[in-house]
C-alpha cells in the first residue's frame, strides 16, 4: 500500500494569504502546505481521503490518472470544496463513488446540487454514487476499512483504518473504544494543529499523547498550521518514531 500526502495544511493552507508570519514567508518547500488530503493506492485501486479546494492542483502535481472513489472525513470546506474538480475523472471513467456519513452526503447534495440532481441536469456536471458510512467496517474493493469515530469539537468526524495504516484528521476527542480499533497499526497519521490548545483540534501535546495510547511503529502529523513552527525545527523536537508529514511525501506499508 502506498500513501501520498496530497496536502498537510490547515483550513487556510500555508502560506496564509497576506500573512507576514515567519513560517508563511519560509522558502522551505516543506513549510508550504495545501489543504489536508491523502491518496491511498493498492493493487490497481486508487482512493482519495477528502477533496478540498486544492484538489485539482494536488491531482496534477501527483499525476493521478484515475480515482476509484473519495472518502470524506467530514463536511468542512477544506475537506469538500474541490468536489467539482472530479469532472475530468468522471468524463473518462463514469460515475465516481463517494463515501461519508449520511449528514456529510446530505450536506454535499445541498452545496453541489447540480451534481446530485436528476432533474434537468447540466450535461457537463459529473455524477457521483454516494455510499453512507456508519460506524462499522466496510469494503473498498478487496480492502476492509474500519471507521474511527471522533469529535471535532461538537462535530462528528470519521478517521479510517486500512489494515496496518490509519488516517485521522480534525480530531479533538476520541473515545477509548475507538482507540482500541487502532491497536496494532504500524503507521498512524493524526492531526496536530499547533502547540497552543485549540477548541476543535489536537495540539501537539494532545497528538503525542494520542500516539502514545495507540503505540504505532511510526506516526505522522498532519493538518498543520503555521503556528506549529518551521518544519525543520519542529521535527527535531519530536520523538524518534514521530514525523511531520509534508506535501507529496510518499510512504509504503
Amino acid at each position: 500500500m502506498k500513501i501520498t500526502f496530497l496536502g498537510t495544511g490547515t483550513s487556510q493552507g500555508i502560506p496564509i494569504i497576506g500573512s507576514n508570519h515567519p513560517v508563511c514567508l519560509s522558502q522551505d518547500p516543506k513549510d508550504k502546505r495545501l489543504r489536508v488530503s491523502a491518496l491511498i493506492e493498492w493493487d490497481d485501486f486508487t482512493y482519495v481521503i477528502d477533496c478540498g479546494p486544492d484538489f485539482r492542483q494536488q491531482m496534477l502535481t501527483n499525476n493521478v490518472q484515475k480515482i476509484d472513489g473519495i472518502l470524506f472525513t467530514h463536511e468542512h470546506a477544506d475537506h469538500t470544496a474541490g468536489l467539482d474538480d472530479i469532472r475530468p475523472f468522471f468524463f473518462r471513467q463514469g460515475d465516481i463513488d463517494i463515501y461519508g456519513h449520511k449528514r456529510v452526503l446530505d450536506g454535499l447534495a445541498v452545496r453541489f446540487n447540480y451534481i446530485f440532481t436528476t432533474e434537468n441536469k447540466y450535461p457537463g456536471a459529473p455524477n457521483v454514487t454516494p455510499h453512507n458510512i456508519i460506524n462499522a467496517p466496510f469494503k473498498l474493493k478487496n480492502l476492509d476499512v474500519v471507521p474511527i469515530n471522533g469529535m471535532h469539537n461538537t462535530l462528528q468526524v470519521f478517521g479510517f483504518r486500512f489494515k496496518d495504516f490509519a488516517y485521522l484528521t480534525d480530531m479533538k476527542t476520541v473515545d477509548d473504544a475507538e482507540i482500541e480499533k487502532l491497536k496494532g497499526v504500524k503507521v498512524l497519521v493524526v492531526n496536530a494543529l499547533r502547540k497552543e490548545p485549540h477548541i476543535s483540534h489536537f495540539n501537539l501535546e494532545e497528538a503525542l499523547n494520542f500516539i502514545s495510547k495507540v503505540n504505532p511503529e511510526q506516526a505522522y502529523l498532519t493538518h498543520i498550521s503555521h503556528l506549529l513552527g518551521f518544519h525543520e525545527t519542529t521535527e527535531k523536537e519530536l520523538p524518534e518514531n514521530v514525523f511531520l508529514a509534508y506535501d507529496n511525501l510518499q510512504i509504503i506499508i
